[in-house]
């Protein structure tokens, strides 16, 4: 049978039992529950629910089951509602929440507290809210004066205390898993290089030049690249470019904790090398101490404290590789301490006259064993290199190219630094 409804809550008692005995799927398209709850009261209205019987009832009931979808228990709350109330409507969902011990008075007034005491440790300012409650009887303290630290801090991160008490507070480190923090350990083997960077410094807004540099641990080898800026992009191609320059494989790296070094471009390079991965530890001062020292008496002393800007830092790369870095290596003596130790086991640097010597002779003078050169380096290219021009001669040719690059980079504000 095809009922058409025109006015579906304006049927009468017939015209509803028709439909429910209907076999075809008929049901009532709203929009939202709001427009069902609005028909469902039409329809008791018009329907005139509360004056019908009892078998009456039921065909409405079945009617609107029918029409809406709803079940049997869900058309009776309808229904109950509508009879108590006079109407259909739903109920907004109101969440159980605890009752509420602290009012926005004791906010503002905790808020106060901070401000005065500039924002003390929870259990610190509990103890102050229980002093103004229990010694000097303030009585708009007495909720105050049972709260937990715990809780406090909840208290304190609420939207009305920080419109009362704003607090500045500084950034706090985030802990990154990148690089094992303690001091390397060579046992004499070279390959173990510490590393950092050194800034040209900044003149009228214009960066200046970071010098990479690098030195082992055993030999003193020393490489020194440069970037025009400190970011990963820059670094991990000059980086690259420095471990190339060594003679003998690369065993491990130690950096500080600076995010130039610290950061996962620079893990995934060394994983990919198999290289030993170590950052400084906290307090520990002469972790990095190498290279620190070679940064002031090498690079300092060669380059000054002028600024450079950055685009000349291909030039001073090119500068490194042809000229500094050969130096450093081949021509430069450093000197090597002879570590003594005393009954009560304090140490001791002594350097001796026979304690000087070339990086080059450094680790020629190693067990062979312990020397593993990278691939393309021999023995003979690297003595090759050493008689190719004596030391005095090649620290001229340095010094030429030095002076001729420096006036090619218009080097500003010579004058180092005076420290008082």
């Amino acid at each position: 049978m095809v009922i058409r409804v025109e006015n579906a809550e304006g049927l009468s008692l017939a015209q509803m039992q028709a439909v429910v005995e209907a076999s075809e799927s008929v049901r009532f398209a709203g929009g939202s529950k709001k427009e069902i709850y609005a028909w469902v009261q039409r329809a008791l209205v018009q329907g005139e629910y509360a004056r019908q019987g009892r078998q009456a009832r039921g065909v409405v009931r079945a009617y609107l089951c029918k029409m809406t979808g709803k079940s049997m228990p869900q058309i009776t709350r309808l229904i109950r509602q509508y009879r108590q109330t006079g109407e259909v409507r739903a109920v907004a969902y109101r969440r159980r929440r605890f009752a509420r011990v602290y009012t926005e008075a004791d906010v503002r007034l905790l808020a106060q507290v901070d401000r005065a005491h500039e924002r003390l440790s929870g259990p610190a300012t509990r103890r102050i809210l229980a002093r103004e409650y229990e010694v000097y009887g303030r009585t708009e303290y007495t909720r105050l004066a049972g709260i937990s630290a715990a809780h406090l801090y909840n208290l304190r991160g609420r939207p009305d205390y920080r419109k009362v008490a704003a607090y500045q507070e500084s950034t706090r480190p985030a802990p990154v898993c990148i690089g094992e923090r303690r001091r390397p350990d060579p046992q004499g083997r070279p390959g173990y290089l510490r590393v950092d960077t050194v800034h040209q410094g900044d003149w009228e807004g214009r960066k200046g030049v970071y010098h990479l540099n690098s030195v082992d641990a055993v030999t003193q080898w020393e490489v020194v690249g440069c970037a025009p800026k400190i970011s990963e992009a820059y670094l991990i191609p000059v980086f690259t470019a420095i471990l190339e320059q060594y003679p003998f494989v690369i065993l491990g790296l130690h950096f500080d904790n600076g995010s130039e070094f610290i950061n996962y471009r620079m893990r995934e390079l060394l994983e990919k090398l198999a290289v030993e991965f170590t950052k400084s530890r906290a307090l520990h001062s002469t972790d990095n101490a190498l290279v620190e020292g070679k940064n002031g008496a090498i690079i300092r002393k060669h380059m000054g404290y002028g600024h450079i800007p950055g685009e000349h830092a291909t030039r001073i790369q090119d500068f490194y590789i042809r000229y500094f870095n050969p130096y450093l290596n081949f021509h430069r003596p450093c000197g090597f301490a002879t570590v003594t130790e005393d009954a009560r086991g304090k140490r001791r640097r002594v350097y001796r006259a026979a304690d000087y010597a070339t990086p080059y002779e450094k680790l020629r003078s190693l067990p062979s064993a312990g020397v593993q050169l990278q691939a393309g380096w021999s023995w003979e290219r690297l003595e090759q290199t050493v008689r190719a021009c004596s030391d005095t001669e090649f620290a001229e040719r340095l010094r030429q190219a030095k002076a001729k690059l420096l006036r090619e980079c218009k080097v500003e504000s010579p004058v180092p630094p005076r420290w008082e």
